[in-house]
């Protein structure tokens, strides 16, 4: 059997929770589905049979989520970052993803596994980077503001109303 991968593929390690996790995050983005699980072998003692690795997509891009024991644990020092082309979808995931988690400023928060996400609209980026500094200073102080981004108000702020 071949299974083709991306070159780059993002592997988060849980505990023990990466089958669960995995299922969680599917059932809230679009385009979504585990396509793979792996176990441990019966040699491993006390995991034998356990799940170990689950190969997802979230909308597209492919994850692997690894049962790795209660030495990994997640830290800020790396997120996901969610382009979201509607406010509506940036309340869904909103919502949806810091179930059991937290919600931190700028679009940050954290789930309940402790993975860390960056929830911002797709618009956003090119807003940040645009050629004019003042345009571009008012929107990141717009979202130094923000718990939730808000896209009118990103909006606004980048047209100095």
């Amino acid at each position: 059997m071949t299974i083709t991968m991306p070159k780059i593929t993002p592997h988060l390690v849980f505990n023990d929770q990466a089958e669960e996790a995995a299922q969680f995050y599917v059932s809230i983005f679009r385009n979504s589905a585990i396509l793979n699980k792996t176990y441990y072998p019966d040699k491993v003692g006390a995991l034998a049979g356990a799940v170990r690795t689950v190969r997802f997509h979230l909308d597209g891009q492919e994850m692997i989520a690894v049962n790795g024991g209660p030495s990994f644990t997640f830290s800020d020092g790396i997120s996901l970052y969610v382009n979201c082309d509607a406010q509506e979808e940036i309340d869904e995931l909103w919502e949806k993803l810091p179930e059991g988690g937290i919600k931190e400023r700028c679009g940050w928060l954290r789930d309940k596994y402790g993975v860390y996400w960056q929830i911002n609209p797709t618009v956003s980026w090119q807003m940040v980077n645009d050629p004019d500094p003042e345009k571009a200073q008012r929107v990141m102080d717009a979202i130094d503001s923000m718990t939730k981004i808000d896209l009118e108000t990103l909006k606004q702020a980048y047209a100095g109303t």
